[in-house]
């Protein structure tokens, strides 16, 4: 049976789909249902209406995130439409459940336009405790999260953007330090200027990357001081002088690549132009625009990061959003900032660092796999555990420090409480 048989019998087979709900209080007796609705709803309904933050204590909202598409950048598939981009909305609630216990609605809205999507998401948002925003196009991205940032008081994060930037940076921070380099003196080839190479690009900076330093390049050659053609208000933000004009031009002397483009981009040549030790993250999915083995074939000497698990260093963004969101949840965060992001990226380059302490179960799922922390191990394994241990504390405590949490929590406490969790995940 092909992969696409398997698919279709994976989502067909018994109750269709991925998801479903279920109660979490009793409802089996007369006494039960009058709590669980009439008359007893009144009574939190009234409390709700006293206190709107105790919809966090007598609901469901503060374990419940909306994952919001319109379906116009689906992964791989393009602009395939709101019901077409359903089956990966439910499957970002699956890993939104298995990894980090979140229960998610997913919402497929049938608009291209920006502001019938942001009016639906502020419309809907006393239902959640968070919104993550999925597989909306570039540029509308951008206004759409920049608009519910500024107008809803719950955490908003575009995947798209955020993930591939913070796991990447993860993964950055530990490759310079593995070559011995400092982020304020390293040059940054990106080749992509859509919403995650954007964001990607701010992240670094926002590490110590200089923005001098940093060459993006589109489909239609490097971002240069003075370009007009293709251009927009994002990708200015990178505009520098040069006088590179193609990726083959950029990449010399180049001590970063990172690929957010397509397939292919890159050639061997380009690889070998590039300085010592290069680090290269070739990130295009399914297919990265060089493959690790043709990039060691002139360059034994490079780390290497892809978006594939059939690849050491995995870019994988299921090692962010579910333990970013737990984190910022827990604290009822009104939204996901800069310095809980550098948490999330220092937390998770921290945890591959510890190698030598993989869980059993890890190097069971990854037979044959090296987990001693170097070039071939830079950044965690998603089956991890440990990185809700890491990641979700470091969010939380940076929300706190930085002043937009509503509650704070006993570390010490939320500790056993995770660990608790990690329990309760292993047994879905």
């Amino acid at each position: 049976m092909g992969l696409k048989e398997q698919a279709l019998e994976y989502h067909e087979t018994g109750r269709p789909g991925k998801v479903k709900v279920v109660p979490t209080k009793p409802c089996k007796t007369a006494d039960e249902l009058s709590l669980a609705y009439s008359p007893g709803v009144a009574e939190p309904c009234k409390e709700i209406q006293r206190d709107p933050e105790l919809a966090y204590s007598y609901t469901a909202r503060g374990n419940l995130v909306a994952v919001v598409t319109n379906g116009s950048a689906v992964l791989g598939l393009g602009n395939i439409g709101a019901l077409a981009g359903k089956p990966v909305m439910e499957g970002k609630g699956v890993l939104f459940k298995r990894f980090a216990d979140i229960d998610v609605f997913d919402i497929e809205i049938d608009s291209q336009d920006p502001e019938e999507i942001i009016r639906t998401v502020e419309l809907i948002a006393p239902t959640f405790g968070g919104i993550n925003l999925e597989d909306i196009r570039a540029p509308e991205c951008f206004e759409i999260e920049t608009r519910l940032k500024e107008s809803l008081d719950i955490p908003v994060f575009h995947d798209d953007q955020h993930g591939t930037a913070i796991i990447s940076a993860a993964a950055l921070l530990n490759a310079v330090m593995l070559t011995g380099r400092h982020m304020e003196n390293i040059k940054v080839v990106c080749s992509g200027a859509g919403a995650a190479a954007i964001s990607t690009c701010r992240l670094y900076k926002d590490l110590g990357v200089q923005p001098d330093n940093i060459l993006m390049v589109d489909s239609r050659g490097v971002i240069y001081k003075g370009r007009e053609e293709g251009m927009n208000v994002y990708k200015e933000e990178f505009a520098v002088e040069s006088d590179c004009r193609s990726l083959e031009e950029a990449m010399v002397g180049a001590d970063v690549f990172v690929g957010l483009s397509s397939a292919g981009l890159v050639k061997q040549e380009m690889i070998d132009t590039m300085a010592p030790q290069p680090i290269v993250f070739a990130m295009a999915n399914p297919d990265p625009e060089i493959s690790p083995p043709d990039v060691l074939a002139v360059r034994h000497d490079a780390i290497c990061a892809t978006g594939r698990s059939d690849f050491p260093n995995q870019v994988n963004n299921v090692l962010g959003f579910p333990f970013i969101f737990r984190g910022a949840l827990d604290v009822r965060a009104t939204q996901i900032n800069e310095p809980m992001k550098r948490a999330a990226v220092r937390a998770l380059a921290e945890l591959a660092r510890r190698g030598d302490m993989v869980p059993d179960a890890v190097k069971h799922a990854y037979p044959g796999e090296a987990f001693d922390f170097g070039a071939s191990y830079i950044i965690p394994k998603p089956f991890d555990p440990r990185v809700l241990l890491f990641v979700a504390p470091a969010v939380a405590t940076a929300a706190m420090e930085s002043g937009v949490a509503r509650k704070n929590i006993d570390l010490a406490e939320y500790a056993k409480r995770l660990h608790q969790t990690v329990g309760d995940i292993s047994a879905l």
